[in-house]
């Protein structure tokens, strides 16, 4: 009998661990693989609560994260501190996700070993170099040394294919945060205690239509903030509307939505959340406003619409098929747009019943076959 392919799986930011944990379950079930974990702790804290509820214990933990490193100080950490584990290991193959700083390093010091690359979430694309930034470019560079690429609908697959990537190099498989969502809202229905602590919130904005909000995209730091932060206190004047805000960890977020919101009676400006509490803020919010990639995909899961607080996205499936809309960052066009949705039913059934374009619940275990085609 031949032995277990090894599989080095590298992420290191909270949403990398939300897409890549269902990757992890399926290649640890599966006697063809050895799976090997390396988190990078780009996002310490709230990479770890995803660890603890997915039940992954990392086998190399490099804890890069340090405040306000500079771009280029944590690229050379991640290559430096990955090729060291990657010289321990030894992988057959390497996995990254998406477009962090970690995926990109970890992409890079494999191909420095030769190592074949595979590109989970492969394909985004937004044209834009500086939005999002610098994520954009990361993507670009790994899909430039990817093995394979499982990209997640057949826009990011149209989009490798113009870049002029083997077509047999590219697989549609849908996109692992679907797997996720489905994973943790069965764990929430075995369990109601793992989401039990919004229900104070749940409580206190009893009768109110809840817009949640994510943000902490660094192109919106400085004015684009403000403007958020405004919008949002323009919103909850409105008495039939409550707001509830996980405020992110940069202090360039922080600073601005603690001067600009504190103390409004129907904001709720909260720590963030851990996945199974995050998973029940989209199940309870009416909107969700976000400059996040991830809630793009996850809130048509549950027939949410997003409005997205940016001016270009590389998931334009969503706005293509109508469950997000690109709303920028003026304050005034975000209450336009969030007080249509409000007084608007139709207008809101239209992006809630819209069809969700980025997955099925089944896309680790498609990947876990297309790696098998490899060993």
């Amino acid at each position: 009998m031949t032995s277990p392919a090894r599989i080095l799986v590298v992420f290191g930011t909270r949403p990398e661990a939300i897409k890549l944990f269902p990757v992890v379950h399926a290649l640890k079930a599966d006697p063809r693989f050895e799976c090997v974990v390396c988190v990078s702790a780009q996002h310490r804290q709230m990479l770890d609560q995803v660890l603890e509820i997915a039940g992954i214990v990392p086998d190399h933990d490099l804890d890069v994260m340090q405040p306000d490193q500079t771009l280029d100080v944590l690229t050379a950490n991640l290559l430096t501190g990955l090729g060291k584990v990657m010289d321990i290991v030894k992988p057959d193959r390497v996995i990254v996700q998406g477009d962090t700083a970690t995926a990109m390093s970890g992409a890079l010091a494999a191909y420095y070993r030769k190592v074949p690359v595979d590109h989970v979430e492969a394909g985004l694309r937004s044209y834009n170099i500086y939005h999002p930034w610098p994520e954009e470019v990361n993507r670009k560079i790994i899909g430039a040394m990817a093995s394979l690429h499982f990209a997640p609908t057949t826009t990011s697959e149209a989009a490798l294919l113009r870049e002029n990537i083997a077509a047999d190099r590219v697989h549609v498989t849908g996109n692992t945060v679907i797997d996720a969502l489905k994973w943790v809202t069965a764990q929430i229905e075995a369990n109601p205690a793992l989401a039990a602590g919004l229900a104070p919130l749940e409580a206190r904005f009893a009768g109110k239509r809840i817009i949640g909000v994510t943000s902490h995209r660094r192109e919106n730091f400085g004015e684009g903030m403000e403007q958020i932060a405004q919008a949002i206190r323009e919103i909850a004047q409105r008495p039939d509307t409550a707001v509830i805000f996980p405020v992110h960890l940069n202090p360039n977020v922080r600073k601005v939505m603690n001067e600009g919101l504190a103390g409004l009676d129907n904001v709720a400006l909260i720590e963030p959340l851990d996945y199974p509490h995050f998973a029940r803020l989209l199940a309870i919010a009416e909107i969700m406003l976000t400059d996040s990639g991830g809630v793009q995909e996850e809130a048509p899961a549950l027939g949410k619409p997003v409005l997205v607080m940016r001016e270009t996205t590389e998931r334009p499936e969503g706005v293509e098929a109508g469950t997000a809309k690109l709303v920028g960052t003026d304050a005034r066009r975000i209450v336009t747009e969030i007080s249509t949705l409000l007084d608007d039913k139709a207008a809101y059934e239209a992006m809630a019943r819209a069809h969700n374009p980025f997955g099925d619940g089944h896309t680790s275990s498609r990947i876990v076959e297309l790696l098998a085609n490899e060993i």
